[in-house]
């Protein structure tokens, strides 16, 4: 392999929620990097993948799912799409069978005016039919007539191989722009708080997901295990008392459940420790923001 024939590039994943980007990130990368529930708006961050081969490298990069945004946090999310939009070698633009696809039309011009590749998927045809696919994708056809349309199913598997097949022949001839021997721009310390989110989403009804940030202010290694101390940060002392639980009962279920994921991502023993602290609007105190990684200045 010579660096003239050498592929490499940025392939951002966008989307409205709950579309299943962050299923299909996971399938194309291999690992469980993004998080997945069943609840929209689960990614907060732009969160890299990335996939080596001898003659080719795939930085695949997860987004929040488009909204209008409401507060700072869900600003600070949407400069994350549109710099995805932005900066993309290739945009993998993900739909689904479900949802109405005329949804958040000013992406869809975004996209049609796009200078690189587009690749759409229509996610989810394991929920749908022949007749309703074939309909979506001359519909999508028709407003953008540049893309690259695949029906597939991230959850099944389905078609992805054939995706990923077509995104690394649309890469630019490129020198690779990080080691081969790396597979994410994340930190452990990052993953480790995402698995608690997920836990979170997934253990918590109505708006109490949403108003949590995880921060991890101790990550040990030692030749036996990781000893992790992580605070869960709400807005208000009602929502402590909801995340902690009757006895302790909801807050350990949910640091358990965690737990043994992380031992399962990180391949060793796991010591973690939770607590809960409130910190009132923090989705709009911009210091707050910044100190969680969502504003860079």
């Amino acid at each position: 392999m010579s660096e003239s024939t050498h592929r490499s590039g940025f392939v951002n994943i966008v989307g409205n929620p709950n579309v299943g980007k962050s299923t299909l990130m996971n399938a194309l990368v291999g690992e469980r990097l993004s998080i997945v529930t069943s609840k929209a708006q689960t990614t907060r961050h732009r969160i890299m993948g990335i996939v080596n081969g001898d003659d080719y490298q795939i930085v695949y990069c997860d987004t929040p799912g488009i909204l209008k945004p409401k507060y700072g946090l869900q600003e600070s999310m949407m400069d994350f799409v549109d710099g995805a939009i932005g900066d993309a070698d290739v945009i993998l633009y993900v739909t689904d069978t479900v949802e109405k696809p005329d949804k958040n039309e000013e992406y869809i011009t975004r996209l049609a005016a796009a200078s690189c590749p587009v690749v759409l998927v229509i996610n989810k045809i394991d929920k749908s039919d022949q007749q309703q696919v074939t309909q979506l994708a001359a519909w999508w056809k028709e407003r953008l007539p540049k893309a690259e349309i695949f029906a597939a199913s991230a959850l099944e598997g389905f078609n992805v191989d054939n995706i990923f097949s077509r995104i690394k022949e649309l890469l630019p001839v490129s020198p690779p722009w990080y080691d081969k021997d790396v597979f994410t721009d994340r930190s452990l310390r990052f993953f480790a708080s995402e698995i608690i989110r997920e836990k979170i989403l997934e253990n918590y009804d109505k708006e109490i997901p949403y108003c949590t940030e995880v921060v991890i202010e101790e990550f040990k290694e030692s030749e036996e295990r990781y000893d992790i101390r992580a605070v869960i940060n709400v807005m208000r002392p009602s929502q402590k008392g909801i995340i902690i639980g009757k006895g302790g009962a909801a807050l350990k279920k949910t640091a358990s459940a965690a737990r043994v994921d992380m031992e399962h991502f990180f391949q060793k023993k796991v010591f973690l420790s939770t607590f809960v602290k409130v910190e009132e609007n923090w989705r709009d105190d911009r210091s707050m923001l910044r100190r969680f990684g969502y504003i860079q200045d």
